[in-house]
């Protein structure tokens, strides 16, 4: 298992962990963890960069899950946009519920209700920094796959 993945799965015990998430089953909770799995993974076999995942469940409503990627052309962005929506739909028969910024390719929003992804160009991510807005949340860094 790759470290980006034992990071995540680190995490897991976690999701659900706000008012409104308290009400999510246990399928509900495990379909959560194989969406961020799925994306990470994902994003790996694409070369995705900086995969961080921030656990956002205790400090908005919008998510439990952001998940950030870098790639480094627009070609990349879009590839990993790709990769993670068929992997999450072959392995979890769910599509995003929006997609935002597949014909420009320099950001990416994969919005999945619960996880939302988003895939930058190193650009667009230092300039709007969304780590540092939602710093607040537990933020969970991963370090670079070496095997699954």
């Amino acid at each position: 298992m790759s470290e980006h993945l034992k990071t995540v799965e680190s995490a897991y015990s976690g999701i659900g962990s706000n008012a409104s998430a308290d009400k999510l089953s246990q399928s509900d909770r495990d379909q959560i963890w194989l969406l961020v799995r799925d994306a990470v993974s994902a994003a790996e076999d694409r070369k995705g960069a900086d995969i961080v995942v921030l656990r956002v469940s205790d400090v908005s409503y919008l998510a439990d899950y952001f998940v950030f990627i870098t790639g480094f052309s627009r070609v990349q962005v879009r590839a990993i946009a790709q990769g993670i929506q068929e992997k999450v739909e072959q392995e979890l028969q769910h599509r995003p519920r929006r997609t935002e910024g597949e014909a420009e390719g320099s950001w990416v929003l994969l919005d999945y209700g619960d996880v939302m992804v988003h895939i930058l160009m190193p650009r667009e991510r230092e300039f709007y920094n969304l780590e540092a807005f939602w710093s607040h949340a537990e933020r969970i860094e991963l370090t670079t796959a070496s095997s699954i």
